[in-house]
């Protein structure tokens, strides 16, 4: 049983992160505020992975070390909503729920510094800049498995339509890889009246946009899994002129390491031979990758076990669909053996979409995650 009181200290702390929202690698403040409350809780900080990478250490004993993420950056979004603990920061909001993992690690890390009912040495990673920007990858660059090698890691992710008090966990993806590219069309500036004297970027650009979708809709079998979305235009100075160029950005989704590679290589050659007939010189640059989210099987299957210690059997789930959203926990798992796994979100009305302006995490779920992390502890690393 989690006591009372630390459910009421997380809480505050969640929105404290969440009047406080601080864009990826810019977690100055949060990862200050999280470094400080993990000392007072006795264990050893260490600070400067991946910039704004907090780790804290907690050692009971001899036993094996594992390892619990959380992520802490929020999203380039304006909040809508009147509430208390609204983001005070123009243009920047917690609207994906890492100011409540944040703080469920947190109150994790607490109560097991006092019950200690496990044995061996447990890494408290608070990472930055999940949103698109690598962290994950940084941080394993710049030595979170050499300076604290341990035998598995360990993610949770708060998630919209599944009801609080459940869990889902896959023995392989849990979410789709993310390629972010930005495609760039070069053509021939000439005045709007006269397109005879140009090459135009912009039909170019539409006639690329459609093209691009008959990847996943005519050229993939309907059992893999891939989503290529356009979502930035961006080319023109005046109504009356052809531009020179126009700039596309987007995101390819999939599921198969196989089908991203080959689907990789599809809008390549779409991109540089589709446009060429109409005059129009095309180029792709690579923004983000991150490879698919595919837990391990052993560290999946004891999230279950220990889910199941916990829940009723019907609010554990188990080889679900995986999201074609992304997650760059990936990254970790690409090196060292763990699981990732979503923790139900919705309450007595359900909670606004992730990556929306009027999401806010629940705080109901708090109690949930913390007892979770305990129980997944004490069940990975038993006292002797």
């Amino acid at each position: 049983m989690i006591p009372v009181p630390l459910i009421q200290e997380a809480t505050e702390w969640r929105r404290q992160f969440h009047a406080q929202p601080e864009l990826g690698y810019q977690e100055h403040h949060t990862s200050r505020r999280v470094a400080e409350l993990l000392r007072s809780f006795g264990l050893q900080v260490h600070t400067g992975l991946a910039g704004t990478g907090v780790v804290g250490t907690l050692e009971n004993g001899p036993g094996p070390a594992m390892g619990f993420r959380a992520d802490m950056d929020a999203l380039p979004i304006t909040e809508l909503g009147e509430r208390a603990w609204r983001s005070t920061q123009p243009g920047i909001m917690h609207a994906c729920g890492h100011d409540g993992h944040t703080a469920i690690l947190l109150a994790a890390a607490k109560h097991l510094s006092v019950t200690r009912r496990f044995s061996g040495t447990l890494h408290f990673v608070f990472q930055p800049a999940e949103e698109n920007l690598g962290g994950a990858r940084k941080m394993v660059a710049d030595g979170l498995f050499t300076l604290f090698p341990m035998e598995a890691i360990y993610g949770m992710h708060n998630w919209p339509g599944l009801p609080v008090g459940h869990l889902a966990v896959n023995s392989g993806p849990m979410m789709a890889s993310l390629d972010a590219f930005e495609i760039t069309l070069r053509g021939k500036s000439c005045h709007a009246a006269m397109p005879e004297n140009g090459a135009d970027p912009v039909v170019a650009a539409a006639q690329l946009i459609l093209a691009l979708q008959t990847i996943p809709a005519r050229r993939l079998s309907p059992l893999s899994s891939a989503v290529v979305s356009i979502t930035q235009i961006n080319g023109g100075e005046a109504i009356n002129v052809i531009p020179e160029s126009v700039t596309l950005r987007g995101t390819l989704r999939c599921l198969q390491s196989d089908v991203r590679a080959r689907v990789r290589s599809m809008i390549n050659d779409f991109v540089t031979t589709f446009t060429a007939p109409l005059g129009i010189d095309g180029s792709i640059d690579y923004l983000t990758d991150y490879p698919v989210t595919c837990n391990h099987a052993v560290e999946a299957q004891q999230v279950r076990d220990c889910a199941l210690s916990l829940l009723p059997a019907e609010q554990v789930h188990w080889e679900i669909n995986p999201s074609m959203a992304s997650e760059d926990f990936a990254c970790m798992l690409e090196v060292c053996p763990g699981a990732y796994f979503w923790l139900g979100a919705d309450g007595a009305s359900p909670s606004a979409p992730l990556h929306n302006a009027r999401y806010d995490f629940n705080d109901e779920l708090i109690s949930e995650g913390i007892a979770f992390w305990a129980a997944l502890a004490e069940k990975l690393m038993p006292t002797r």
